[in-house]
């Protein structure tokens, strides 16, 4: 089977406008006759969910969770990107393209690329107009903070809970749609299959995750919102619930699965603190704007930091290495966050970690407290030579910007950060990868669509910060509902979907089937026990640098660890009752399955772009050297009967309009 990704022809910056001008549409009377089911509603499905439904069509929305308003995307903290120019610092669509492909190290598609930053500025429309709190300047404006990667300001935000406030706008516009029942609700959902009917997506089997029950839903098209990938690595940023089964499931259907090894590694984490951890936490990348990241300079300085014998404080400006400052002074701290956190790895690497772990650096805010103290002091009228003054001062101003991420810190880590450095290290926080799918959006299942983190299509190898929210609320309010009624416009005739047929007899057998054997394998070990393993190959072998060994190492060890699991997992409970083991067993099943993948694509890759680092791939400078000759493309695997069966299908990336060339910020 050949890709075909339905690029439209033409200049790049004409692509979308004459695709909307010419494509077919559904006239408004029949699309109330139309089903279609959202799985997944963050910002991506809610905004799609409530977009279709004001369209008109009939939205059958899953979730797992208990509210809509419980997505992960409520943990997103820093901002959403937008090419608005409100600055005024030389901002446009052209640029906020160019970034994102140059952020995502060229391997992103440029059409799609394109799209997203040309309906950037009407998301921000969209969500002032739902009441959405984005952060204000004195005169009323919008205001905007810069994050890694660029040289303008066109981040948007609300505080540091920026994806809280946006998907409560979203879920607003659900609410509506509820009440008008357009939208069906279904929370506490989990998608456990696709059903497919004459080689269309038709429906899903779905476990009512209270009860039990195992139901079919029936659709003219489903759309797949469900999120990233990476609990495979068990610690991440990511909500403990959050799962890779829908994606996967369509995948096993006949989806290709695309460039899994690009999974981001975020910088500014709080670190590890020992082997009790269920998840990480994410501090958001709008603290790089105001915090220097630095170790000690000397080895014998960490050590008695580690050891206690010293602080942060006791060390002086010459102490200090300031090493994103130092490696990349074009951009500093605010490099991307491959760089960054390749960057911290390297330090920690060499010894100068500074957390009894050695696996963390500082983010300190005092020069950040000093300077707002004395603009405010200067503003005021007040003596700048007053020291405690300056620093009441400049927290305050830090406070407005950052209080909530203080707070969590301080609540997590007992420890003042408006006093002493934050400590951070990288940790798992995005993944890039994921189902393949066309200018459309739609996978290489006809009428099953993938939208958000879920797909593959707009990051590239890496994603710059703030970009997530900005692709999430594109593809569900202003691209999915146009080719999505291109694609339906011949289905007007079609009639409901009967879950009457063989196809979804058979899927829901196959689903039982699997429940079954679970709940009946009375192994010896828990879910956690497999789940903890896996993370482990994968942040050792597979994680933030990578090598052939160690790659060819967690393919033979995650397919060994996958028979074990089926061999000795222990599930307790029934299947037709509240069970959150036999949850965790299906997630953990498909994470077995995706972490070889994973390893494979990584192993296949002989080059480092973005958050893909092979060591055997780098320049002088240790940074990331890529092979554009060789592996210019999107490699997208379908799927055989096992990971190690895949097949690898190419789409090669065509640039037309950016010049390919070694990425620096330096």
């Amino acid at each position: 089977m050949s890709l075909d990704s339905k690029i439209p022809n033409g200049p790049i910056s004409d692509k979308w406008t004459n695709y909307k001008d010419h494509i077919n549409l559904v006239n408004p009377a029949n699309k109330r006759n139309i089903d279609i089911i959202v799985v997944g509603t963050g910002l991506a499905g809610g905004s799609a969910a409530a977009t279709l439904a004001e369209l008109g069509y009939n939205v059958k929305a899953f979730c797992f969770q208990d509210s809509p308003r419980r997505a992960h995307s409520i943990a997103a903290q820093g901002g959403i990107n937008a090419a608005k120019n409100y600055q005024g610092d030389g901002d446009s669509t052209f640029r906020l393209f160019y970034d994102t492909v140059k952020g995502g190290d060229y391997r992103a598609r440029e059409a799609n690329v394109h799209r997203l930053a040309e309906v950037s500025a009407n998301i921000i429309d969209q969500c002032v107009a739902q009441g959405v709190p984005l952060a204000r300047e004195y005169g009323g404006l919008l205001d905007n903070r810069s994050f890694g990667g660029t040289l303008v300001s066109r981040t948007f935000y609300a505080a540091g809970q920026t994806g809280q406030q946006l998907l409560l706008g979203a879920y607003s516009a659900m609410n509506r749609q509820i009440g008008r029942g357009k939208i069906k609700m279904h929370n506490r959902h989990e998608m456990l299959d696709l059903v497919i009917v004459n080689g269309k997506a038709r429906g899903i089997i779905a476990r009512n995750l209270v009860t039990g029950a195992i139901e079919r839903h029936s659709a003219h098209a489903v759309v797949i919102a469900s999120g990233g990938y990476g609990n495979v690595f068990f610690l991440s940023t990511n909500a403990m619930g959050s799962n890779a089964t829908a994606a996967w499931k369509i995948h096993k259907k006949g989806a290709f699965f695309a460039n899994p090894c690009y999974t981001q590694i975020h910088p500014t984490c709080i670190p590890v603190s020992g082997d009790h951890q269920s998840k990480l936490t994410l501090m958001s990348e709008s603290l790089r704007n105001d915090g220097r990241i630095w170790v000690p300079k000397s080895l014998e300085d960490a050590k008695a930091i580690r050891e206690g014998k010293k602080k942060a404080a006791d060390l002086s400006e010459e102490e200090r290495d300031y090493y994103l400052e130092r490696r990349y002074p074009s951009f500093g701290n605010l490099v991307p966050r491959d760089v960054a956190s390749r960057a911290a790895k390297e330090r920690c690497d060499a010894g100068y970690g500074v957390n009894k772990t050695g696996e963390a650096v500082y983010l300190d805010f005092a020069a950040a407290i000093q300077r707002y103290g004395k603009e405010q002091a200067l503003i005021q009228h007040l003596d700048q030579n007053d020291a405690v003054l300056i620093k009441k001062l400049g927290k305050e101003v830090i406070k407005n910007k950052y209080g909530n991420l203080f707070q969590m810190y301080y609540k997590i880590v007992d420890e003042n950060p408006y006093e002493a450095p934050m400590m951070i290290y990288p940790a798992v926080h995005y993944t890039m990868g994921g189902t393949w799918v066309d200018y459309n959006l739609m996978t290489t299942i006809p009428g099953c669509f993938s939208i958000g983190e879920s797909n593959f299509s707009d990051h590239g190898a890496n994603r710059l910060g703030a970009s997530a929210l900005m692709q999430g609320l594109a593809d569900g309010y202003f691209v999915l509902p146009y080719t999505i009624g291109d694609y339906l416009s011949p289905d007007i005739k079609t009639g409901t979907i009967s879950t009457d047929t063989p196809e979804f007899v058979e899927a829901e057998n196959n689903v039982r089937e699997q429940l079954n054997k679970f709940i009946n394998n009375n192994g010896a070990h828990s879910v956690d026990h497999f789940h903890k393993k896996l993370g482990k190959i994968m942040w050792d072998k597979v994680g933030m640098a990578r090598n052939a060994q160690g790659l060819n190492e967690a393919i033979v060890e995650i397919a060994a660890l996958r028979e074990e699991f089926y061999r000795d997992v222990k599930v307790p409970g029934t299947i037709d009752s509240f069970n959150q083991e036999l949850e965790k067993a299906m997630r953990v099943a498909d994470f077995l399955e995706l972490g070889e993948l994973f390893a494979k694509d990584a192993l296949h890759r002989q080059e480092s772009c973005g958050g893909h680092f092979r060591e055997e791939y780098q320049t002088e400078e240790g940074e990331a050297l890529r092979d554009d000759e060789n592996f210019a493309y999107v490699a997208a695997w379908e799927y055989k009967g096992k990971p190690s069966d895949a097949v690898l299908h190419k789409e090669p990336l065509v640039y037309e309009n950016i010049k390919l060339v070694q990425r620096s910020y330096k």
